[in-house]
């Protein structure tokens, strides 16, 4: 059993400490909101003990009952922590976190590892991960993959920056929430490798808009036509996690389209300094950008196909 704090209970961060919890760990919550952190202490107070968990959950193999708190402030949060968890939107929201008279620098113990699970740049990661090494603190750089319901059922993909030990330490209690989670490198390589996630589902939302889009120019019946090519080549989780809510103009859920734009804008940075040619997503960001100032910031990312019919309902005016 170790002494964890987690930092941040949006979406993600929110089941994510939970199942740390029912891991058998001691867990202390803090929510820049704190009415999220009460909510966090009340739903998982109630359901989660040694003995079990909700639907999905994974289980405490620990014979005595773990303690959950909430603090005020950072570093009342991790002052007697062995791990700190952070789960937030972006470089400035964590240096926040970690900066200041009660931030997790100001109260975390020498020794402690810090895993941020945010989505940042890799040259974040690489600072704080310097940042953390003068006070003797580690620091591993953990963006995941696998969306709400990942976070919730604990099957979430982990991609880890950092040196080998912390990582080997802080493993354990990543496998709570983690199907699969892999050290890529040193400081920065998760995020990294995270940007190449975020490349790969660009290129395939936009296919499946595409492709959804002209279906219904088509006049295909949408429904029989995901039936069949989810079974074929054509298959992805993006198909047959979002296919059916693209043609049905559902989006109001999931990875929200300001995010996917905040991830792809890592992307061009980072191969502006590595020669990287990224033509698609820098088209593709364009779109979210589209998307962000005509009202869909918080729509899913799979929203991408409202531009293409917006288009064509255009043309049909015309």
């Amino acid at each position: 059993m170790s002494r964890v704090s987690f930092l941040g209970l949006g979406v993600m961060g929110f089941p994510m400490a939970g199942h740390l919890l029912v891991g058998g760990h001691d867990v202390c919550v803090y929510n820049r909101t704190s009415a999220k952190a009460e909510r966090w202490l009340e739903h998982y107070g109630a359901r989660y003990t040694a003995e079990g968990g909700g639907d999905g959950d994974k289980v405490s193999t620990s014979s005595a009952s773990p303690c959950y708190s909430s603090a005020p402030t950072p570093r009342a949060a991790v002052m007697d922590s062995d791990f700190i968890f952070i789960c937030l939107g972006g470089d400035n929201d964590v240096r926040e976190l970690l900066d200041g008279e009660d931030g997790v620098f100001a109260g975390v113990k020498r020794g402690a590892i810090i895993v941020d699970h945010t989505t940042t740049s890799a040259r974040f990661a690489r600072e704080s991960h310097s940042q953390a090494s003068e006070r003797d603190i580690g620091f591993v750089d953990a963006p995941v993959s696998g969306g709400e319901k990942g976070a919730q059922t604990g099957k979430l993909s982990v991609m880890c920056g950092g040196d080998l030990g912390y990582y080997e330490q802080a493993q354990p209690l990543m496998d709570c929430y983690a199907e699969r989670c892999v050290l890529m490198g040193s400081s920065g390589a998760g995020q990294l490798s995270k940007m190449v996630n975020q490349i790969c589902i660009a290129g395939v939302l936009q296919g499946l808009s595409e492709g959804l889009h002209f279906a219904q120019c088509a006049g295909l019946d949408s429904k029989k036509l995901l039936s069949i090519i989810s079974k074929g080549a054509a298959q992805s989780w993006q198909m047959d996690n979002r296919g059916e809510s693209m043609t049905e103009g559902s989006f109001n859920f999931g990875f929200a389209t300001k995010w996917m734009l905040k991830d792809l804008g890592f992307c061009l940075e980072e191969a502006e300094r590595n020669g990287a040619n990224l033509t698609l997503v820098k088209e593709i960001a364009g779109y979210y950008e589209e998307l962000q100032t005509s009202g869909h910031a918080l729509s899913d990312s799979s929203a991408l196909i409202t531009r293409l019919n917006k288009a064509k309902q255009g043309i049909e005016k015309a």
